[in-house]
């Protein structure tokens, strides 16, 4: 038999309902947004806290409602609205010239939030420091097997350029988002139990 644990939100709002599960997949997705808005633009793709909120709200809502919280996101961005990074929107880069470079980043948070839901559910990683770590960084690297690739495809780049485009500029900031939420999650945890 599967062992599941609560999440935090089934944890704070344990009476299930659909109209709780629908407020928290459309808070979770507004959570997202609003993280990009804050964002470095870089050569190719921009600097945002974006995907610390695709983690955050893997680990808070549990995989199903994560994984529906980021498709509306994903898919909210791509019907025009303008809640991707620095307020963009669209599956053309800004220019309109082609495909946006960030398409397989925003391709993966879904999964990625999904994955983090799935391993806390599961495994409860989120209630100590180090398991939310390992949760974030399993995270990261789902972000990252659907961004570089569709970067390079988009891009033509290969190789060392293509990491020193796509994923080296993010190692710090993922590095910095990943330990916040370990305090973060744990310290939520704490708060509850007492």
């Amino acid at each position: 038999m599967t062992v599941l644990h609560p999440t935090l939100s089934r944890t704070l709002l344990p009476a299930h309902s659909r109209a709780r599960d629908l407020a928290l997949i459309v808070g979770g997705a507004a959570f997202v947004a609003i993280l990009a808005q804050g964002s470095i633009p870089l050569q190719l793709v921009p600097l945002t806290l974006q995907t610390l909120g695709v983690l955050l709200v893997g680990a808070a809502l549990g995989w199903k409602r994560a994984l529906a919280a980021l498709l509306l996101y994903v898919a909210a961005g791509a019907a025009g609205l303008p809640i991707y990074a620095g307020g963009g929107s669209g599956v053309l880069n800004p220019a309109g010239t082609g495909l946006r470079v960030s398409l397989g980043y925003l391709i993966g948070f879904p999964f990625a939030a999904a994955l983090v839901g799935f391993l806390v559910e599961r495994f409860a990683l989120d209630r100590k420091f180090l398991g939310t770590a390992l949760a974030m960084l399993a995270g990261n690297v789902v972000i990252y097997l659907f961004g570089l690739p569709v970067l390079g495809a988009i891009t033509g780049l290969e190789g060392q350029a293509l990491l020193t485009a796509g994923l080296t500029p993010f190692l710090l900031g993922d590095t910095l988002k990943l330990l916040l939420a370990a305090l973060l999650l744990p310290g939520a945890w704490a708060l509850l139990r007492r």
